[in-house]
C-alpha cells in the first residue's frame, strides 16, 4: 500500500509537514520518499493535500483500567490491598471493549501508557498498549513499561492515610530498602545453592534498580516534585514525572536532570489545592527549558480523544507548534521506550499513520483514515 502525497509530519533534519509518500508493507513503514512508484497491483491511496502524522500517544492514562461510563464496577485503577503493591500489573485488569477505545482511535490516538492509580505509594506495574485488539494480550506493546509510584495528596489521603508528606517519602524509602534486603537475601540462597522463594513485587522493584524499567512518579506540588527527585538521585533509579503541575516554579531545577515531565491533565478545573497553579503554559516553558515534555489526557480524569486540543491548547499559551506536536509522538514515544516502533513516520516504524483533512491542531480537523500496525482502524 502506498499513501500518496500527503503532508508528511517528518522529524529530525526536516521537523517540518513536507511533501511524500509512504510505503506500508504489512504492519511497518517500509519508506518514505518524495515520490514512490508503485508495483504492479499496489494499491495506492490519494491523500494529496492532507495532513499525514504518526498515530498520536498519551503518555499516561488509564483507559481499559477505569472504564469509561462504567462506574464503580468497571474502576480497577487503585488497589487498597496496602501501601506498596508493586506485585501488581495493570494487564491483569485492561478491558480491551472499554467504549473510549474507539473515540480514541477516531481522533487519531493509537497507543498509550496504562498506569495504575495513585493512591498507593507504590502501585505495580505500567503497560503501554495500542488501542486495539479483542484480548489484552494482544493489546501489549511493552507489558511492564514502568513503575508507578506516587508522592503529594493521593497517597496521603489513601484508605491507609498516612497522613503526612513525610511518611509517603519513608514508605517509598522503605520499599526501595526492602528491594535492596531482598536482592541481598537472594544472592545470599543463591551462593549457599539454598531454595530461595521469588517475590514478585521485590523482583519488579529490582527492574526499576537495575534501570531496566523508570518509575513513573506522580508529583503535582513543586515540594512534591522535589522530593522525587531527591528519592531518585539517592536510589538511582530513571524516572519520569508525571503531572508536574507545579513544575514551572523550578524548571531551572529540573533541567538540570535527565527526568522527562508528562504534563496534564490540562483540560480540567484546579480541583485540589496541589493544582492550584495548573496552566496550559505548563508545556511550553518545559519544554523551552530543555525538558523532554509529552501531554497526556489522564483519561478518564479527562477524555484521551481530545488528545490534539490539549496539545492546541498548549500553542495557544506559548508553546512551539512543532514541540506540541512532538509532545503527542515522537516525545511520548521515546519517554516510553517504544521509539524504535512507534512515534514517527520512517522506515521500519509500525504503521501507525493517521491522514487528516485539515491541520492536527486545529479543533475543527477531523481523521480520515486511521491505520495501526497497517490495518484501516477507522475510516472518516
Amino acid at each position: 500500500m502506498i499513501l500518496k502525497g500527503g503532508r508528511v509530519l517528518q522529524f529530525g533534519t526536516v521537523n517540518s509537514f513536507t511533501q511524500a509518500d509512504i510505503r506500508v508493507r504489512g504492519k511497518k513503514i517500509e519508506s518514505v520518499a518524495d515520490s514512490i512508484v508503485p508495483e504492479e497491483n499496489e494499491e495506492v491511496i490519494d491523500v494529496t493535500g492532507k495532513y499525514v502524522t504518526p498515530g498520536l500517544i498519551d503518555a499516561h492514562s488509564h483507559i481499559c483500567i477505569s472504564e469509561e461510563g462504567g462506574g464503580s464496577e468497571g474502576d480497577d485503577c487503585c488497589d487498597y490491598s496496602g501501601t506498596a503493591t508493586p506485585e501488581l500489573e495493570v494487564l491483569d485488569g485492561l478491558y480491551p471493549f472499554d467504549r473510549a477505545v474507539q473515540d480514541c482511535v477516531r481522533a487519531g490516538v493509537t497507543s498509550t501508557c496504562v498506569a495504575p492509580g495513585s493512591d498507593g505509594v507504590v502501585g505495580g506495574c505500567a503497560a503501554v498498549i495500542q488501542l486495539c485488539g479483542t484480548r489484552p494480550d494482544e493489546m501489549i506493546v511493552t507489558r511492564k513499561a514502568a513503575m508507578k509510584c506516587s508522592v503529594g495528596e493521593n497517597p496521603k489521603k489513601a484508605a491507609y492515610s498516612f497522613c503526612s508528606r513525610m511518611g509517603v517519602g519513608y514508605q517509598l524509602r522503605k520499599c526501595f530498602d526492602d528491594a535492596i534486603d531482598y536482592r541481598c537475601r537472594k544472592a545470599e540462597a543463591e551462593k549457599k545453592g539454598n531454595y530461595f522463594r521469588k517475590n514478585p513485587g521485590m523482583e519488579n522493584m529490582l527492574m526499576v534498580l537495575d534501570r531496566k524499567i523508570p518509575v513513573h512518579m506522580h508529583a503535582h506540588r513543586s515540594d512534591d516534585i522535589c522530593t522525587a527527585v531527591r528519592i531518585a538521585q539517592e536510589y538511582q533509579f530513571d524516572m519520569v514525572i508525571i503531572h508536574g503541575t507545579d513544575s514551572i516554579a523550578i524548571a531551572d531545577y529540573l533541567a538540570e536532570f535527565n527526568y522527562p515531565v508528562v504534563t496534564g491533565p490540562l483540560m480540567n478545573s484546579r480541583s485540589k489545592p496541589e493544582t492550584a497553579h495548573k496552566t496550559y503554559a505548563t508545556p511550553g516553558v518545559l519544554s523551552r527549558a530543555g525538558i523532554k515534555v509529552s501531554i497526556c489526557s489522564d483519561h478518564d480524569v479527562t477524555p484521551m480523544y481530545f488528545l490534539p486540543v490539549y496539545a492546541a491548547l498548549a500553542v495557544q499559551y506559548g508553546m512551539d507548534e512543532m514541540e506540541a506536536l512532538k509532545a503527542v509522538t515522537i516525545n511520548p514515544a521515546e519517554t516510553l521506550h517504544i521509539e524504535n516502533r512507534k512515534g514517527e513516520i520512517a522506515a521500519g516504524k509500525d504503521a501507525d499513520i493517521v491522514v487528516w483533512n485539515g491541520h492536527p491542531l486545529d479543533f475543527r480537523t477531523k481523521t480520515e483514515l486511521v491505520y495501526i500496525e497497517g490495518t484501516l482502524r477507522h475510516r472518516g
